[in-house]
């Protein structure tokens, strides 16, 4: 596990969540900087920039890292578009353009400008597709007749505070193997970081609410409310208060 030096106080918090997500995808990984560059295509210096918040890596750096480390690039990419929106607003300038690996001193290794290709092209092919289904989903908004279907569980109540329009899911928690389910996903790892939605979400927060603590609406959505109750639990079982879940906050919701 890499040592990380303390990020800059004056950080925003949502670009500071961003760095902090960033900072366990590569540790959970197991590669190192020098790895991590070779797999993505840029330097080993503009990683310690991004992961040590110094700056903010473009967009394409994020697909590539989520490549590199066989994560789904969508909840990264979420985070980063918020942080990019609050780096903007509070340095007055866009994020670091896409930088390519530094140039060594002698010609490239063999094989190497072809994986730089490869990753350069696989994150193409992420980037038009996201775009794809985008607009897909919009003009589908748009040619519906009526207003959008929405899942309610009828065993669940609805809360003044949850959208009329968000998805309500219902909690069927039982205890597995020493540990704590909800029925609405297995995992253990993913990162979950407020702006996020799915069943991941609903899971947590209906062990939120096993563990005694108020995440809100069960709607799957990772909102202020839900973040306070991941950061009164990490708080409580003295895990890093970040309002992130991650492996750490995991284990200990399913403990």
């Amino acid at each position: 596990m890499s040592r990380w030096a303390a990020l800059p106080a004056e950080l925003d918090p949502r670009v500071r969540r961003f760095v902090v997500c960033t900072r366990r995808l590569k540790d959970h990984s197991g590669l190192s900087l020098r790895q991590l560059a070779a797999r993505t295509g840029y330097s080993q210096k503009s990683w310690e920039r991004y992961l040590g918040g110094r700056s903010l890596p473009p967009r394409e750096a994020v697909a590539a890292l989520a490549a590199a480390v066989g994560e789904d690039p969508t909840r990264l990419l979420a985070l980063h578009e918020v942080a990019a929106e609050a780096w903007r607003r509070g340095r007055a300038g866009p994020p670091e353009p896409p930088v390519a690996q530094d140039a060594p001193d002698g010609p490239p290794p063999p094989g190497r400008s072809a994986r730089v290709a490869l990753i350069a092209g696989a994150v193409a092919l992420v980037l038009a597709l996201s775009t794809t289904v985008l607009l897909a989903v919009r003009l589908s908004g748009r040619e519906q007749d009526g207003p959008p279907a929405t899942l309610v569980a009828t065993d669940v109540p609805s809360s003044a505070s949850a959208s009329p329009t968000a998805p309500l899911y219902t909690c069927r928690l039982e205890r597995f193997d020493g540990r704590w389910y909800a029925g609405l996903s297995r995992t253990r790892d993913a990162i979950l970081a407020q702006g996020h939605a799915g069943p991941d979400v609903a899971e947590a927060q209906c062990l939120l609410r096993r563990a005694g603590l108020a995440p809100g609406a069960v709607d799957g959505i990772f909102g202020p409310v839900t973040r306070r109750a991941v950061e009164d639990l990490q708080r409580r079982d003295g895990l890093v208060v970040d309002g992130i879940v991650g492996p750490h906050t995991w284990k200990a919701l399913r403990g």
